[in-house]
């Protein structure tokens, strides 16, 4: 257990260190939204948004993987 505590405390320093020396701003356009962000926030909001995504997708296959399952018990559970 502790190494993995330790391993997660030292990917978020290593992230801090990524996100502290890209601090050069960038220009986002997205879906007509525009602003202006740090490159290393940018970076770092974009993998957040595409873990989220995966995810979600994994979720949604989980449930409909235990949903037919659930369904072929029923039918040789009847037989």
């Amino acid at each position: 257990m502790w190494a993995a505590v330790i391993v997660a405390l030292l990917a978020l320093i290593l992230l801090i260190i990524f996100i502290l020396q890209n601090q050069q701003p960038v220009n986002v356009l997205f879906l007509g939204l525009a602003g202006s962000v740090s490159l290393g926030m940018a970076l770092f909001i974009a993998a957040v948004a595409g873990g989220i995504l995966v995810a979600a997708a994994g979720a949604a296959r989980i449930i409909q993987l235990r949903s037919n399952a659930r369904k072929i018990r029923r039918t040789h559970n009847k037989t």
